[in-house]
């Protein structure tokens, strides 16, 4: 990378481009999906417009499309898919009956083993379905041993993280930066080439999560740890000379402001079930079967001049509204759902699983309780759903595989499948560390061998497929290939070395990898890690140094993703299912980040002798 310590209108335009990208990935209401679009475009269709020459050749606007038929996007997709194959079988699933049971034992010994286990398996799985694995298992415990949630499903949840971030194949950040540096031709990491310095720090973060956070989390009640909403499903007997005999079933309903909801009407005369239709008229001796609270069904009896009655009788004080084998469940939405950027009604879930919808929490915002109209809100990973349905609804969703249940009435069940995931997925890693096959390849041969064999199928490829994931990924290689060939990755470079101009080495190489970790936690860690690493390059040569500390500072930076709940997908279902609040992740977040930031710039100081 030529040396430049000015800037043309393209690479102006490409630096402006890349501040306006940060600012798109870090808000909430814009979708990443659409904000990666956009930087898309805007690269397309501008160097389209006004061409620019790369060393005396001209840039074709087309290569910024290079990025869907990057190697990276390859690997991070098939591990994507790969990764299902291990959540649809369940052949994660002995490990955590095994915590299970250890945690009822030995509680202080089994949160050590689960961090140390998180860790471990999320340095060759993304985490996101170790998450999925561990989450309910320690709500269970919690609710056992009555104790609070919060003070161990964070330290679970950066566990993960920090284990993620110690092989090539961690997370598809670690793969973007390999792979971008690899294109500007460094030799490429090998899969345990920096295993060390994050064994090292991930040693001191995790005695300082195990021993030190749980006694500064307070006590945190989960959102629905209040009165829950119950539904009930009961009768409306319309006696004769009622105010309700003889008027349409649409008039009834809007003399309860259209709150009441008809399932079906019992026409006693004739013993049959009728289809609610607005048209039908009621008449005397007709039973309407509803569904709803105790407060709403009586207020209905008054205003019909109905008689409320279950399979027991008439409803009264001596004989209350009961629902046998009735149950309530918290589900999460995780990233993979069906439910993820859809509604209730599109996907026609509550009919699918038998199931009643209670209320709506969403992490950050006020707990909505049978709103009207909460079936057509479009849900986001992260929020939560109170449901409610007969305990054998409730035990087939957990076995669906798509939902995070929280909920502990059953065992999740083992396929005969699984043991064939297992070993696909230790192929996958081993034929990738042994040097055999790269990454892309063993991970592609692995989701065919995956398909082959039955662990998944079309429909779990495409919901393990995350559009948002491969826009972000593309969009980010765009923009570090714009910043390099124009010049502006070398300039920014500059900048940076005059800014810390009389500083050591080890100022230089930690400052920048306390910028990445700043960055990751306000945008996409993978769009601050692509953008990245032809800066670390950069001031690598103008300081006629090794390239491969500052691109590990970049990629151990971009992955600490600890003080923002935003921050990582994993940090908003752990949020939700903790009941934790921005400041505790503030909190708690900030001094682990610190941890990192110094141990693991010692770490690279000592080991490349800088």
């Amino acid at each position: 990378m030529p040396l430049v310590t000015s800037v043309n209108s393209h690479a102006i335009a490409v630096m402006l481009l890349t501040l306006l990208a940060l600012f798109l990935f870090s808000r909430e209401k814009i979708p990443l999906e659409t904000s990666s679009l956009f930087i898309i475009v805007a690269l397309t269709v501008g160097f389209t417009i006004f061409p620019y020459q790369y060393q005396n050749t001209p840039i074709h606007a087309l290569d910024f499309f290079s990025g869907f038929g990057h190697e990276a996007l390859i690997a991070v997709c098939a591990l994507m898919v790969a990764g299902q194959g291990l959540v649809r079988t369940g052949a994660l699933e002995p490990v955590g009956r095994l915590l299970s049971r250890l945690w009822s034992v030995y509680p202080k010994f089994s949160l050590l083993l689960t961090l140390i286990l998180g860790a471990t398996l999320s340095a060759f799985v993304n985490n996101v379905p170790i998450v999925i694995l561990l989450l309910p298992i320690l709500t269970t415990v919690s609710i056992r041993t009555k104790t609070s949630a919060a003070k161990v499903l964070m330290p679970m949840g950066f566990a993960t993280l920090i284990g993620g971030m110690s092989t090539t194949i961690g997370t598809s950040t670690n793969l973007l930066v390999v792979s971008v540096a690899v294109d500007m031709g460094l030799k490429s990491f090998a899969m345990f080439d920096f295993f060390l310095p994050v064994a090292v720090a991930g040693a001191v973060a995790i005695v300082y999560l195990w021993l030190v956070v749980p006694y500064f989390i307070k006590q945190r009640e989960p959102p629905f740890s209040d009165t829950s909403p119950r539904i009930f499903t009961a009768k409306l007997l319309i006696p004769a000379d009622s105010v309700s005999e003889n008027q349409a079933l649409e008039q009834l309903i809007a003399k309860t402001d259209d709150m009441m909801r008809v399932l079906r009407i019992h026409r006693n005369s004739n013993d049959i079930y009728l289809l609610p239709h607005s048209k039908t008229i009621i008449k005397a001796d007709d039973m309407l079967v509803v569904e709803d609270t105790p407060e709403n069904l009586k207020s209905f009896e008054t205003i019909l001049g109905a008689v409320l009655y279950t399979s027991l009788g008439a409803v009264d004080e001596a004989h209350p509204l009961m629902e046998k084998d009735q149950q309530i469940a918290e589900v999460i939405i995780s990233q993979g759902s069906r439910l993820n950027n859809t509604t209730l009604s599109q996907t026609r879930f509550l009919e699918r699983h038998n199931l009643v919808a209670l209320a709506l929490h969403r992490p950050g915002k006020k707990t909505e309780t049978l709103f009207k109209g909460m079936a057509d809100i479009y849900l986001k990973v992260g929020d939560v759903l109170l449901i409610q349905g007969k305990s054998e609804h409730i035990v087939e969703l957990k076995k669906n595989r798509e939902l995070l249940v929280l909920d502990a009435t059953s065992d999740l069940t083992h396929s005969k499948q699984a043991p064939w995931a297992f070993l696909i997925m230790f192929s996958i890693i081993a034929l990738s560390a042994l040097g055999i096959l790269p990454i892309a390849i063993s991970a592609t041969l692995g989701v065919f061998l995956m398909f082959v064999s039955s662990c998944i199928n079309w429909k779990d490829a495409a919901n393990a497929l995350n559009t948002q994931v491969i826009l972000l990924v593309v969009a980010s290689l765009a923009l570090g290939q714009a910043l390099l060939k124009t010049g502006a990755a070398s300039y920014l470079a500059h900048l940076f070395i005059s800014a810390t101009q009389g500083s050591s080495t080890i100022f230089m190489l930690s400052g920048l990898m306390l910028l990445m970790a700043i960055m990751t936690n306000i945008v996409s860690n993978n769009a601050a890690a692509v953008i990245g690493t032809p800066i670390a390059v950069g001031i690598a040569q103008q300081l006629n140094l090794p390239a491969e500390p500052f691109v590990l500072a970049v990629l151990f930076g971009a992955n600490m993703s600890y003080a923002t709940p935003m921050a990582y997908k994993t940090n908003l279902l752990v949020m939700t299912a903790g009941g934790y609040t921005f400041n505790d992740f503030l909190k708690i977040g900030i001094p682990l980040i610190i941890i990192m930031w110094v141990v693991l710039s010692w770490t690279l100081t000592i080991i490349y002798s800088l």
